[in-house]
C-alpha cells in the first residue's frame, strides 16, 4: 500500500457508514436514535478506560517516570492541558469552526444539530491512540493495519451517529482526512520522535479524555473535552521533562 492508503480507507469507511446512517435514521423512532447514541457512549468509556490500563501499566513508561508517577504525569497532563485549553478556548473555536462549515456546506441543516454531530463525530475519530500510532506507522511506511483496524471501528461509529445525529457526521470526514493526513506527514518528516514511554502517557491521557466525551455521549456529563486535547502534547513533554531532571 501507499503511505497515507491508511487515511484514504479510514475516510472512504466513514462517507459509506455515514450515508448508510443516513438512510437508517429516518426509519428510526426517536427513543432508539437516543438509545443508539447512549449505547455508543458507553462503548466509548469501555474504549477509553482500555486506554487508560494499556498506557499506564506499560514498563516503558513506569521505568521512565517511575511507577508512582505514572497516574501524576497523566493527571498533570489533563490540568495543564485543560487550563491551556481553556485560555485558549479551544472547545468555542471548534465549534465555531464547526459553524462555518455548517453555512458554507449544509444551510439547509439544523444549525445546533449539525455542529454537536460534527464536533462529536470528529473527537470520536481523531482522538485515541489509534490516530497517532496508526498515522505515524503509515508516514514511516511500516503499513496501514492500525488504521485500518481503525476504520472498521469508525464505520460503525459514523454508522451509529448519523443514524441518531444527522448529516454533520458525513462532514466529519473533513477535518479527519485533514488532521490525519497531517500526522501521516508528520511521521514522513519526523519519523521515530516520541519514546516508547511518551507514547504511553499519550495513549493513558487520551483514554481519559474519551472517558470524558463516552459520558458526555451518554447524557451523563458535558464535559468540555476538546479544552483537554493540549493534555496529548503535555503527557509526552513531562515524561521528557521528567526524564531530563532525574
Amino acid at each position: 500500500m501507499f503511505i497515507g492508503a491508511g487515511t484514504a480507507i479510514n475516510v472512504a469507511t466513514v462517507l459509506l457508514g455515514g450515508g448508510l446512517g443516513l438512510l437508517l435514521g429516518g426509519r428510526l423512532p426517536q427513543r432508539a436514535t437516543t438509545l443508539v447514541t447512549q449505547a455508543l457512549g458507553l462503548f466509548t468509556i469501555v474504549l477509553g478506560a482500555d486506554a487508560v490500563a494499556d498506557g499506564v501499566t506499560s514498563a516503558a513508561f513506569a521505568q521512565a517516570v517511575g511507577p508512582t508517577a505514572v497516574w501524576l504525569v497523566v493527571l498533570g497532563g489533563l490540568v495543564l492541558g485543560g487550563v491551556a485549553g481553556s485560555l485558549a478556548r479551544v472547545e468555542d473555536r471548534f465549534e465555531d469552526g464547526a459553524e462555518w462549515l455548517r453555512r458554507r456546506l449544509a444551510k439547509r441543516a439544523e444549525a445546533g444539530r449539525f455542529v454537536n454531530a460534527l464536533v462529536t463525530a470528529t473527537l470520536v475519530f481523531c482522538v485515541g491512540p489509534l490516530t497517532l500510532l496508526g498515522t505515524i506507522s503509515d508516514g514511516l511506511g511500516r503499513g496501514a493495519d492500525q488504521l485500518i483496524v481503525k476504520s472498521v471501528m469508525d464505520f460503525f461509529s459514523s454508522l451509529a451517529f448519523a443514524a441518531s445525529m444527522g448529516v454533520g457526521v458525513v462532514f466529519a470526514a473533513i477535518p479527519l482526512a485533514a488532521i490525519q493526513g497531517l500526522l501521516t506527514l508528520l511521521g514522513v518528516g519526523l519519523g521515530d520522535f516520541l519514546s516508547a514511554a511518551q507514547l504511553d502517557s499519550l495513549t493513558a491521557t487520551g483514554g481519559v479524555i474519551l472517558i470524558g466525551l463516552g459520558l458526555r455521549l451518554a447524557g451523563v456529563a458535558k464535559i468540555k473535552v476538546a479544552d483537554l486535547l493540549p493534555g496529548l502534547a503535555v503527557a509526552p513533554l513531562l515524561v521528557w521533562i521528567i526524564g531530563m531532571v532525574g
